[in-house]
Formats: C-alpha cells, sequence, structure tokens
C-alpha cells in the first residue's frame, strides 16, 4: 500500500523557501527550441525556469552521499565546489565538488538540451576513501513549479517502462527526473516532514511505500545505482505542459546521450560569441577569466529565444532563502530601465540585432498612454503597479542610440515614430518630476530622472524631425530647455555643516522633495547628515547625498569638470565611498535601508544598503568623460574584482568583518541578486568606452546644445505641478495645463488685467505665453484661470514674482 503524506504525515509540508542568490553560474541554450534556464549555487542546481525566464520551476537539485555508520553528506554544505566553464564565453559548467571530509569527490557537467526541453548532468562519483561500494548517491529535487512552493504534487513513476520522478503544479506545468541505469530506489515526500532528505538522516535509506506526496511543499528523492560498476551517470531534468510530456522530454535526451547535446550546445554559443566585438584583448597581466565574455554570456542567457526580445533583471531571488512564495517575480521580471542598460551593452559589444529586438520587445508593450511600466511579466503584465519617470524615457534613448550607430534607419527607424512620439508625450505631460526614483524609492525631484527625461527629449526631437513632425520637435527642444535651465534650482543646495570642511559651496541632492515645485528651495525641510549614520537614525528629511548626480555627465547636460559637479564627487566620496580589497566602491546614498541588517541576517523590508560594483562602472564612465582613463581602468578591477568565483557580478558586496556562520566576506558579494545584467551590461559599457576613450552610451544632443552652445530657454514655464514663483527678469512666463483655458493676467496689482487664451500643441497641451520679459525686477505677476469646457473659474490667483536675470 502506498502511502499518502496528506492522510499519515501531515499536510503540505514546512513553510517553503527559495535559496541562495549568490550564483556561480547561469546558462541556457542559443536555441529557440530551448526553454529552460539554469542556475547554480554552492555546487549545485538552484532554480531551473520553464517554459519562460520568468517561471522558476524548481529550489534546488542536488545529491547527497550516505554510507556505513550513518554517514551522510550534503553535496551544497559538505564539500568545496571549484565552478569553471566548459569552454571560453559558454554557459556549460563542469563542477568538481570535494567532500571536505575527504571521503569522496563528485564530478559534474551542466547543460541544456538545444534540441528538446530537458537539462542534462553527466555526474561522475570517485571515493576518495574506501571504494565506490562503500557509498550510496542519492539526487534530491525541490520542484517549486511556476514560482511557488505551495500547490506542488509529486510521485514516483515511470515514461514508458522507464523509472522517473514526477511533479506537477497548480498551473500544469510538470517535470520529470530520470537517471540512465534507472533509479535504485526512489520517493516522493513532503518537505520537513517525510521527504527523502529525513528519510536518509533518520534511517540511512528511502522509504519505498512514502512515494506520492500532493498538494504542498515536495521533494522527490531518487538514489543513484553505483553497484552497476559505472561511476558516471547521465541525469535528465525534463519539462512540459502534462507529466508525459515532461517524461518523454526527459527520455529522449537520455536515450540521444550527452556528447552531441555539449557539443551542439558550445558550437551555439561559439558561433554568437564570434560575432561580437573583440573587446577582450588581453591586457596585461591577462585576466584568470574572461569578463567580458563571462559579461556577454550573462546578457544572452537571461533572454528568451523563444520569446524575443526582453531579459529579465537577473535569475536570482535576493536573499532567497527568507523568501517564500510571497515573492513571485524575485528579479525575474523585465524592468525597461535594466532592459535598455542590457540592450546598450549588447551594443557596445557589437550585437545591434540583440539590441533592436529589445527595441522592438518594448514597442510590443508599451501602454496606451505612452509610458512603460515600472516591471512586468514577459507578456507586458504589470507586477509592480509603480510608474517611473525614467522609465518611460530610457526606450526613446535606446531607439536614437540604434539610431545613430545605424541600425535603424529609413523605413524601420518610421515605424518607432509613433512609441517615441507617445512616449515623449507621457514624459512631457507627466514630468519633470518623478514617481519614484531609479531605485523605486522616494519621488521628487531627482538628478538621475531629469537627466534621462531631458536627454530624451532631444533625442526623440531628432527623430520626430526626421519625420516631418517638426512642430511637436521644436516644443520637445524647448521643454528640455527649461527643465535644463530648472535642474539647480531643484536639486542644488548649498554647502551646510555635513559639508563645511570639504570646502565646496554646494552640490547635488539625490531626491528634492516634490513641494520645491511651488517653489521652495531644495534647501527647505532638510536635516543634514554627516557620512553614513546608524540605521536608527535615518532622516526623510535628510539632505541625501548619491552618485546619481554623475547622470547629469553621463547623459550630456553638464560638464565633468563643471565646478557644481567636481564639488558634489566630494561630497559624494567623503560620504559614500568604501575602500574595499578590490579597490574603492560607492554606496547608493546616505541612508539607503536596502541591504542586509546590522548583524548580517537578510534584508526584510529594513535593512542597510551596502556597496554596489555598478556604480564603480558609472563612476569609471565619469573619470572617463572628465580625462582620466587611468582612473577609470583602475575602477574597472575594482568593478571586475567584485565578482563571485564564477565571475557574476553581483548587486552589492559585504562591507563589514566576516561572518562566515552568514557566509558573508568582506569584499564579496551580499546576499543581493547576483549576477545583475545591468551591472554586466555596464562592465561592457566600460570596456567599449575605455577602447574608444570616450563614453559608449553618452547621448551627443545635450553634450552639443548645453556644454559646447550654452543653450537656455527664453521661458520660465509654469504648470500647476510645477508652480514656479519667480521668473528671472527678461523671461517670458510660458503656462502649460492639461484644457484648454483663457489666463487672466495682471502686472499692476490688477488696475489692469489682459485675457490671453491657451492653444493645445500636438502633446495634448494647452499653451500660453505671457509678455513678462520687459517688466522690472521686483514686478508681481497675478494670474487666474477660467475652463471654458466646464464653463467655471479657477477661485485662486497665482503669483510670480520678477527677479534678477539669469
Amino acid at each position: 500500500m502506498t502511502r499518502d503524506d496528506n492522510s499519515d504525515f501531515g499536510a503540505g509540508g514546512i513553510s517553503p523557501r527559495w535559496t541562495s542568490s549568490a550564483k556561480s553560474g547561469v546558462g541556457t541554450a542559443l536555441s529557440p527550441a530551448c526553454r529552460i534556464w539554469f542556475t547554480l549555487s554552492h555546487g549545485i542546481l538552484n532554480e531551473v525556469y520553464f517554459p519562460r525566464v520568468d517561471c522558476a520551476c524548481t529550489r534546488d537539485i542536488g545529491l547527497i552521499v550516505t554510507g556505513p555508520d550513518g554517514y551522510f553528506s550534503e553535496e551544497k554544505r559538505d564539500t568545496e565546489s571549484v565552478v569553471t566553464t566548459i569552454e571560453d564565453g559558454v554557459p556549460a559548467y563542469r563542477l568538481i565538488n570535494t567532500a571536505l571530509d575527504g571521503r569522496y569527490r563528485i564530478v559534474k557537467r551542466i547543460i541544456v538540451d538545444p534540441v528538446r526541453n530537458s537539462l542534462l548532468q553527466q555526474i561522475s562519483f570517485e571515493a576518495l576513501q574506501g571504494s565506490v561500494h562503500d557509498y550510496r548517491l542519492h539526487m534530491l529535487a525541490a520542484p517549486h513549479l511556476v514560482n511557488a512552493g505551495r500547490g506542488n504534487t509529486g510521485w514516483v513513476g515511470d515514461y514508458k517502462g522507464t523509472p522517473m520522478l514526477f511533479a506537477t503544479g497548480s498551473h500544469g506545468v510538470s517535470l520529470a527526473l530520470a537517471v540512465s541505469g534507472g533509479w535504485r530506489t526512489a520517493s516522493a515526500g513532503h518537505v520537513g516532514i517525510s521527504d527523502g532528505w529525513r528519510q536518509l538522516q533518520d534511517a540511512g535509506q528511502l522509504d519505498p511505500q512514502v512515494c506520492h506526496a500532493a498538494n504542498g511543499n515536495v521533494a522527490l528523492t531518487g538514489e543513484i545505482d553505483l553497484a552497476s560498476g559505472s561511476d558516471t551517470v547521465l541525469l535528465s531534468l525534463g519539462f512540459g505542459n502534462r507529466p508525459q510530456e515532461a517524461g518523454y522530454n526527459a527520455l529522449a535526451s537520455l536515450q540521444a546521450g550527452y556528447e552531441e547535446a555539449e557539443r551542439s550546445y558550445i558550437r551555439d554559443w561559439q558561433a554568437w560569441q564570434s560575432t561580437l566585438l573583440p573587446l577582450d584583448e588581453p591586457r596585461a597581466p591577462p585576466p584568470e577569466l574572461n569578463r567580458y565574455r563571462i559579461s556577454t554570456a550573462v546578457l544572452a542567457t537571461h533572454r528568451p529565444l523563444s520569446f524575443e526580445g526582453p531579459a529579465v533583471a537577473s535569475l536570482s531571488i535576493p536573499w532567497g532563502f527568507a523568501k517564500g512564495d510571497e515573492d513571485l517575480g524575485g528579479y525575474h521580471l523585465v524592468w525597461p530601465r535594466d532592459l535598455v542598460e542590457t540592450a546598450g551593452g549588447f551594443l557596445a559589444a557589437g550585437a545591434p540585432q540583440d539590441a533592436l529586438r529589445i527595441l522592438a520587445y518594448l514597442r510590443a508593450i508599451q501602454e496606451a498612454d505612452g509610458h512603460w511600466p515600472q516591471n512586468a511579466w514577459l507578456d507586458g503584465e504589470p507586477y509592480w503597479t509603480g510608474i517611473q519617470m525614467d522609465e518611460c524615457a530610457f526606450p526613446i534613448l535606446l531607439a536614437d542610440a540604434l539610431r545613430r550607430e545605424g541600425a535603424l534607419t529609413g523605413d524601420a527607424l518610421l515605424a518607432y515614430v509613433s512609441m517615441v512620439e507617445r512616449a515623449a508625450c507621457y514624459v512631457v505631460v507627466n514630468g519633470p518630476v518623478t514617481g519614484e526614483d531609479r531605485w523605486e524609492e522616494d519621488g521628487g525631484f531627482s538628478p538621475f530622472t531629469l537627466a534621462v527625461e531631458i536627454a530624451a527629449l532631444l533625442a526623440a526631437a531628432d527623430i520626430l524631425e526626421i519625420a516631418g513632425h517638426d512642430h511637436n520637435a521644436d516644443y520637445l527642444r524647448q521643454t528640455a530647455d527649461a527643465w535644463n535651465d530648472q535642474v539647480e534650482r531643484w536639486t542644488y543646495v548649498d554647502a551646510d555643516a555635513a559639508t563645511a570642511d570639504l570646502g565646496v559651496k554646494g552640490y547635488y541632492v539625490r531626491i528634492a522633495p516634490p513641494d520645491i515645485a511651488d517653489g521652495a528651495s531644495p534647501a527647505d525641510g532638510f536635516v543634514p547628515i554627516k557620512n553614513r549614520p546608524p540605521a536608527d537614525s535615518y532622516l526623510p528629511t535628510a539632505r541625501v547625498v548619491s552618485p546619481d548626480a554623475l547622470a547629469l555627465v553621463r547623459f550630456g547636460l553638464r560638464a565633468a569638470n563643471d565646478p557644481r559637479i567636481v564639488d558634489t564627487v566630494r561630497v559624494i566620496d567623503a560620504q559614500l565611498k568604501c575602500e574595499l580589497p578590490q579597490g574603492p566602491l560607492w554606496y547608493r546614498y546616505t541612508g539607503d535601508g536596502y541591504g542586509e541588517q546590522a548583524d548580517g541576517g537578510p534584508f526584510d523590508g529594513t535593512g542597510i544598503g551596502r556597496p554596489w560594483p555598478l556604480l564603480a562602472g558609472e563612476r569609471a564612465h565619469y573619470e572617463l568623460a572628465a580625462g582620466r582613463p587611468n582612473m577609470a581602468n583602475m575602477l574597472l578591477g575594482a568593478l571586475e574584482g567584485s565578482a563571485g568565483p564564477g565571475g557574476l557580478l553581483p548587486e552589492q558586496v559585504w562591507d563589514q568583518p566576516d561572518m562566515p556562520e552568514r557566509g558573508l566576506v568582506f569584499g564579496e558579494p551580499s546576499g543581493s541578486a547576483m549576477p545583475l545584467v545591468w551591472a554586466h551590461a555596464e562592465h561592457i559599457k566600460l570596456l567599449r568606452s575605455l577602447r574608444d576613450n570616450a563614453v559608449f552610451d553618452m547621448p551627443p544632443q545635450g553634450v552639443e546644445r548645453y556644454v559646447k552652445n550654452k543653450t537656455t530657454a527664453p521661458f520660465l514655464l509654469w504648470r500647476f505641478n510645477n508652480k514656479t514663483l519667480q521668473v528671472p527678469a527678461g523671461k517670458r512666463l510660458r503656462i502649460e495645463v492639461m484644457a484648454k483655458a483663457i489666463v487672466r493676467w495682471s502686472s499692476d496689482g490688477w488696475e489692469s488685467e489682459s485675457d490671453v487664451e491657451t492653444r493645445q500643441n500636438g502633446f495634448g497641451i494647452d499653451v500660453v505665453e505671457l509678455a513678462t520679459e520687459r517688466l522690472p525686477k521686483g514686478t508681481v505677476i497675478a494670474f487666474t484661470f477660467y475652463w471654458p469646457d466646464t464653463d467655471h473659474w479657477e477661485g485662486v490667483d497665482f503669483a510670480v514674482t520678477v527677479t534678477d536675470g539669469e
């Protein structure tokens, strides 16, 4: 009789968790037939994704070794693992896991079958003490089908007479595990209650009567037959929409064998890598790892060829060992910002068609009003509900970069005019205040978002002009000029007590509160913070410093030697720079709460931000723009030196003394996402920039307009979301509203008044300019609105004072 865990051992199993985000490898096959992606950590498989790169289907798959006298050794905990790629630039892996007690060694080669939905592990077991026959080898797998540990059902069965372990989930996706020679014994139980790990711990062997576990957190365990005399076996993990399809794929791959699948897998990757620019030309001394090819492979691994265009931010779940089913998305979601950065990496590597496919995908998932979701599943369904203005502007910059590279011209360019125009419309209607900054946190005026918005408006103007939309192009440039004029008023503050000893006159802040739109100074309500305070003293009203201000240089709005930028860099280094063994890295901003707890515990909604290697790449680009390539090269070393053993770049690194009990080592990856695709894209762009001795992705329009020609707007812009209180003498006051209006205004205290009717432009914005350019300093301009469509007056007077000219 078969024991059913639901009745005999309690229902469901313990609460499911994901696993470590510290990946040592990620891989997939470069074949449209492939719908599997895999990750490695601690010498074993972690999350395997099917049928889409945003659908995690396993927690982990590893081995357990048992032997005489109750010997029990778990591969992921009790071995030292060395991971290498089988070929340079190919995410096919060879793992050598040696037992810490010296008793055995396991060697694995891992690939995805390029012609069917199966993942293959060629496994060799070597006894270092005693003989093979002294040991028993077991595979332990934790299905988490379609992003959930709950709701899985597992059982022991067969496909066409071949013994297999099966699991299926509530979304209908199934997996099957088969091994050459068949399972010697097998079990399917609930985790923490009747799973194979517990059986082997308690009894030293599997209980074949525990062969079905329904609707819970389940584990599949099978004993690999070492008694046959062969020390090498092939383990096949097949997937399908039904158990039978999964079983077929697993068996077909077993029958076809490993060698030809590996040759085909490697051949496809080498063919793609051969099309890229040779940015891995040897540096002296030659690198231990070809980090350029690792980065290009990471970019290509995070996208599906069967679902053309998207790429997820990371095949990981930050602090996954503490996360359960409530975190459906992890980082395996599409962020438009990260996706454009990924496209930039492809473009820098000489793969414009890969970047063009990303742009095509972005066009397909653009919302009707012109914006993009904050993040989304592959099919464009939003996951989070926020809207970030830089993410609405970034795709415009990608379209323009492809145009300037010659990859998007003629009719192909014209096909994207509607996308660009709708995106630009959303930006000009809803900007310049960001809903949240690029870190999905605070809202207000952000130098980073402003830089992206302004650069994107100029880029969009060029594209619209090519399409003959001259009036809209002119308006975008005018708006960009007006916003650029206000960057300092919105985000620059005078030196304070926290920066008095640095010899600076002022600096750009990370986020200025939205009430600055009503005319407040960016310094109003700020409490200065010196250096990095402990987490409990972070103040939301503090002047927050961030490397984000360097975006003003990266996107071409300010010169690298602008005194305000130079002073800000000094403040950034004083408050955010962290010296580590690999070189300097930087924190995101003062008071960052996204990172491990003070005791090294996982981020749980609160924590302390740690240094980001990505920011070393951004700083290196600034140094290159400032004419310091040697410094940029040093920072390239710090970026590359932050990678894990397999060359993958993490989101953050640990900045405190070692905590070996938590796996945290000073200067090495923390529990955040690894790899972070954005960091690998930045790495590729930095290599290209260093080769060209110029910042690869700096848009030229802002440099020409603002750095070289010092262009300013002849007017100051007033909106309900940007109610300026002052206009410089010599400038007109432009008023923009979102409905037809008559503006009644006066410059003499309502002794006299004038009515001016707005005119709607091509973006649905009603615009009027008041002739204020000849009014003397001190004049108070008063105005109000009549709304003809609803036949009512605003009922409030607004005032703007003429001040000294700029």
